[in-house]
């Protein structure tokens, strides 16, 4: 089982990827479309053009997890808009959201790190 973890990097990319990709093909398109480094440890999102499924690599220091979700009915509601450049960065519970189908920008949660004011 590969876990989320709130201090693992997740980008979202925004073009629809071409599902017959396997984890070089995605590891390629991290590299050339998102310009990232898929062995940084980073957690890679992708959805396929009809938005019914959505993949994610995952680089963990021996090798690589591809993990794929399909829905039975229905399509990914959210995904990032195209003026957000070629990806877009989630947090963990964002992600969860949004392989649970629903829109991540409608979570609220605390924010992942606030100052501690002492009391006063």
């Amino acid at each position: 089982m590969i876990q989320i973890t709130p201090q693992m990097r997740i980008l979202v990319a925004v073009e629809a990827a071409d599902f017959r990709k396997g984890i070089d093909g995605l590891a390629q398109l991290c590299q050339t479309v998102l310009q990232r480094d898929p062995f940084g440890g980073g957690v890679f999102v992708f959805r396929n053009r009809r938005a019914t499924a959505v993949k994610w690599l995952i680089f963990d220091g021996q090798g690589f997890g591809l993990c794929h979700k399909r829905l039975s009915r229905g399509r990914f509601p959210w995904w990032p808009a195209r003026r957000a450049g070629a990806a877009r960065t989630l947090e963990a519970h964002e992600l969860q959201v949004l392989l649970s189908a629903g829109n991540p920008e409608a979570v609220q949660a605390a924010p992942a790190w606030r100052p501690i004011c002492p009391a006063g």
